[in-house]
């Protein structure tokens, strides 16, 4: 904003101070940066925060706190007359070595009150609460009651008549000694849990039926049905949220800026990161300042039908969920109950003769926003006036809402907005053009053109359905157009991946080759696809990529590994549109954005635009006009609102599906089975409330855990630097070699013993300069002694973009098994780090692993590996795939390069595919595990995984 010259008239009131200034931005710069003083950061952050500075200003030692650079107190826009009312924007340190910096608001600080809603000194203490003791089970008598109901009804999910047969034999066990088992029956057991008061958020319902006209004739069946809604009051919710021991160190009170100390650049990751919890907390203010110091807790909301049977009719239920944007994203992601299940929306069903009617189909839309209205209307008034809420840490906080965000899939993104299909529900761009740029839609321009436009008129130029309010109306500053986020699953990998380029390079195919001779081309790409070698974590394909039913996990593993399969059948171009598509998800999926990642996002997104062209040249496709696929021309901004986008993602409510909906539908009798449903979430709620809350007050020890994950979680906290540990994991199922001797003769490595000298040597003499390869090998030790093989080693390392544990740990097995499940050997590559400071592949090497093991020289046990080097070939990436290349080393004589090295240089393990158009080989009869050894060229796999993606480079 250009401001008018004028005289300044702002004085700085610093004493001894004589600058004057024309506008509060300079005289906020001004003070932060000449009169620099930093407050006591309040206990509301989390714990991970290290504070900048907590001294006060006559400390003596203040002047040697580093100083940030001077964006970090850019604070409120220059034109917020609030400025005036806040202290200077507080910035702190966080993270390890002072690595990053945030920027906290200042008006909506989270500050601690009473219950009565009186802010509290910064060091006053929580007010008193009844303490419970490590003894205290109740509502169960002990402990072992407690795991035990907790095994039967959340891990084991075992039925009431298992439980009886159960509990029966135990009882039965006890006779003899005259005891009783913890339970009589199921009933005993279930009335224990539901007399559970934590977690006790009752479901209620309400019914809805059509009240306007009939249009002559015979009225419609579904105009005199009635519509029954269940759910529970969102405010109750959230205070269970707010309240849970399980989220206190994974909460953001506050909005924040987040920045690299090192080169300034802003991050973006979770929710409070981004600009609209900032921007909304300065509308707050601006419309009422007296509403500052309280917390703000954005509003995530996400609805997607849901089939649970097919086999006897077909069953679906309309779930809708919530969450707030306080929580970490990984937390959301994994599911920890941060997304909880509010509600049951309505289904309306009729006759075929009706269903297709306009009346109906209006009927339904309205049924859908009358639905949410209700169900959140609790919502409204602290949406303007704070209450006052106790969080997990016993403090009382004033706590405003606002809706944020909405997770949902085209289809529903169309419903909650109210426009046609095959428009963008962001912007106005039109549907035979929907690349060309447009403005961004918005609440107050679709009210405007409302009023002042025909329906007709409305339909055709701005596909918006005139006689149908969004829901967001009724409720404060909420905008659904602003609120729908971005997802990755349906908009990317079902979408723009599987729907849109797999297709049509099979539609290519056909137009180029002809029918038949597309089926040979393709049945070629299926048997590379099958013939990939396998990988912690990749989605196997036997029959390539050939089967009816897509689900989001095949389009996700067909991503790591089409590119390689098509090229050599298809046009560079087409490969290059594949590799920027593949980038660009990638990218957006990573679990930290900063700018240099939105740059190289954008790139790729011009990329995909240039050479997707090859796809309309060649007469496959007339027009890109797709919205899943244009969706991705608004992730720039999307993640600078609302942060990395995997945070919202519809893959979150689709797995809440799973625990949620479906498997409680496989424990219910299918007779009115949506009561079922709901008593079996109800007491699940509690039993995990009840956890979080005993294992606060010291009741529970490590051997008891929260929730069971498909990936072993790992404790602990990891800096921004990715730590890597290996360790061992013993499967000796079958006799291997004892001695070094043996091993060589079972490797087929006759040089074995030599290796091993030149091992202990550089073991030895670490910061010796001379090659170890110019050392006589009768000057290296010698061990003759015992060795012990293992079949596997774990890495475990830091990759929060990744499935990961809560802290971003993931663990994975690398293999070298000369049998694995009776189908063949199975032994990985791996990424050996041989430059520690180097970024990127430039510090890496590639290594196929062909035995670990371990053995004690001199009292100390090393841990090695037996690999076979693989060389680069070319100094980049292949430009076309945008993937290293590489291929097996050998010596003279057409010996393997081979070597031993100390697994702690193990960084994780590798995926390499074949470079198939450079091989003149029938992969017909290659089989998986043989992939390694009959290839002799291969691309270092960077789509493996979101963490290989980010090394490989």
């Amino acid at each position: 904003m250009q401001w008018p010259e004028s005289a300044p008239q702002l004085p700085c009131d610093q004493p001894g101070c004589n600058r004057w200034f024309r506008n509060l931005s300079g005289l906020t710069k001004h003070k932060c940066m000449t009169h620099l003083s930093f407050s006591h950061p309040p206990q509301c952050f989390p714990d991970h925060a290290e504070v900048l500075s907590s001294l006060e200003e006559e400390d003596p030692a203040a002047d040697r706190t580093p100083l940030l650079p001077e964006h970090a107190f850019d604070g409120y826009q220059a034109e917020d007359p609030l400025n005036l009312e806040h202290e200077a924007t507080r910035a702190e340190y966080v993270g390890l070595s002072n690595r990053l910096y945030h920027n906290y608001h200042t008006g909506l600080n989270a500050r601690r009150c009473d219950a009565r809603g009186q802010f509290l000194p910064d060091n006053a203490p929580p007010p008193p609460h009844a303490e419970k003791t490590p003894d205290d089970w109740t509502p169960y008598h002990n402990r072992l009651e407690f795991e035990l109901t907790d095994f039967l009804f959340m891990r084991a999910e075992m039925p009431a008549r298992k439980i009886d047969m159960l509990l029966d034999i135990w009882a039965a066990s006890l006779i003899g000694l005259g005891g009783q088992p913890l339970f009589t029956n199921h009933t005993d057991l279930y009335g224990v849990i539901d007399s559970t008061h934590t977690g006790n958020v009752k479901w209620d319902n309400f019914t809805i039926r059509y009240t306007g006209e009939e249009q002559g004739g015979e009225p419609a069946p579904w105009m005199s049905d009635t519509y029954e809604v269940w759910y529970r009051d969102p405010c109750e919710v959230i205070h269970g949220i707010l309240a849970s021991s399980k989220f206190t160190d994974s909460l953001d009170y506050v909005p924040y800026r987040e920045y690299n100390a090192s080169n300034d650049q802003r991050r973006w990751q979770d929710f409070m990161s981004g600009d609209w919890a900032w921007e909304q907390a300065d509308r707050i203010l601006s419309d009422d300042p007296t509403v500052a110091g309280a917390t703000l807790v954005p509003i995530i909301l996400g609805s997607d039908k849901t089939t649970v049977s097919v086999a006897t009719g077909r069953t679906d239920y309309y779930p809708l969920y919530l969450s707030i944007g306080n929580v970490c994203n990984t937390l959301r992601r994994a599911h920890r109950n941060a997304v909880v299940l509010i509600g049951f929306l309505a289904m309306p069903k009729t006759t075929r003769e009706h269903a297709s009617t306009q009346a109906f189909r209006k009927f339904k839309r309205q049924l859908f926003y009358s639905s949410l209205t209700h169900i959140l209307y609790s919502l409204r008034h602290p949406m303007t006036e704070p209450e006052t809420i106790l969080f997990s840490d016993n403090y009382y906080r004033r706590v405003i809402y606002a809706l944020a965000a909405y997770i949902a899939d085209y289809e529903e993104q169309v419903l909650l907005s109210c426009i046609i299909c095959n428009w963008c529900p962001k912007c106005l761009g039109h549907h035979d053009n929907l690349d060309e740029d447009a403005l961004r839609r918005s609440r107050e321009h679709c009210d405007t053109i409302i009023e002042e436009l025909e329906f007709r008129q409305l339909w055709d130029s701005y596909g918006i359905v005139g006689d149908i309010v969004p829901f967001t109306n009724d409720f404060p500053c909420a905008d659904i157009h602003a609120m729908l986020s971005p997802d990755i699953l349906h908009q990317l990998i079902k979408g723009g991946f599987k729907d849109h380029l797999v297709d049509w390079v099979e539609r290519y195919f056909v137009h180029i080759h002809g029918k038949t001779e597309a089926d040979k081309i393709l049945d070629d790409i299926d048997r590379r696809i099958a013939a990939v070698a396998p990988f912690a974590g990749l989605r196997r394909f036997p029959q390539g990529r050939h089967f009816k039913q897509w689900t989001g996990d095949d389009s996700k593993g067909l991503m790591k590994v089409y590119i390689a399969a098509i090229e050599g059948h298809v046009p560079k171009d087409v490969v290059r549109t594949f590799r920027a598509f593949l980038e660009f998800c990638y990218l957006v999926q990573q679990n930290v954005i900063t700018e240099q990642t939105l740059t190289e996002i954008d790139d790729a997104l011009r990329r995909f635009h240039l050479y997707h062209e090859v796809f309309r040249n060649a007469g496959v496709i007339d027009s890109f006009s797709l919205p899943r696929q244009h969706a991705m021309k608004h992730y720039h901004y999307l993640i600078c609102q609302f942060g990395a986008p995997n945070g919202l993602c519809s893959s979150i409510t689709e797995s809440k599906h799973i625990k949620a909906v479906k498997r409680p539908y496989q424990h219910t009798n299918r007779f009115q089975a949506l009561g079922q449903i709901l008593l079996i979430n109800q007491r699940l709620d509690k039993l995990t409330v009840a956890h979080a809350d005993f294992k606060s007050h010291g009741s529970t020890t490590n051997e008891m855990h929260g929730q069971h994950h498909s990936i072993e979680e790992v404790t602990g906290t990891a800096d921004d630097s990715e730590d890597r540990m290996a360790s061992y994991e013993e499967e000796l199922e079958r006799a291997r070699a004892r001695n070094v001797g043996a091993l060589a003769t079972e490797l087929r490595v006759p040089d074995l013993p030599n290796l091993l000298r030149r091992f202990l040597q550089s073991q030895f003499c670490p910061n010796d300069s001379h090659d170890p390869e110019d050392i006589p090998y009768h000057e290296c030790p010698v061990y003759e002694g015992r060795i012990r093989v293992y079949n596997s080693a774990c890495s475990t390392f830091f990759a929060p973009s990744d499935l990961s544990g809560i802290h971003g740990m993931r663990r994975e097995y690398i293999h070298s098994c000369p049998m694995w499940r009776n189908a063949g050997p199975h032994f990985d590559c791996v990424f050996i780090i041989t430059d520690p400071q180097a970024e990127g592949m430039s510090g890496l090497d590639v290594a196929h692993v062909l035995c670990f093991f371990s053995f004690k020289y001199q009292g100390i046990l090393y841990s090695c590996a037996v690999i076979h080097w693989f060389d680069r070939v070319g100094d980049g990436p292949d430009p076309a795939t945008g993937m290293w290349v590489v291929r097996p080393g050998y010596l003279r004589r057409n010996l393997q390069n081979t070597a031993i090295v100390h697994i702690d240089t193990i960084y994780r393990a590798a995926h390499l595919i074949p470079v198939y158009a450079a091989h003149n080989i029938n992969s017909t009869d290659i089989r998986p595990h043989r992939c390694y050894d009959t290839f002799h060229l291969f691309y270092v796999n960077k789509y493996a995984d979101h963490h290989a993606f980010e090394i490989a480079f």
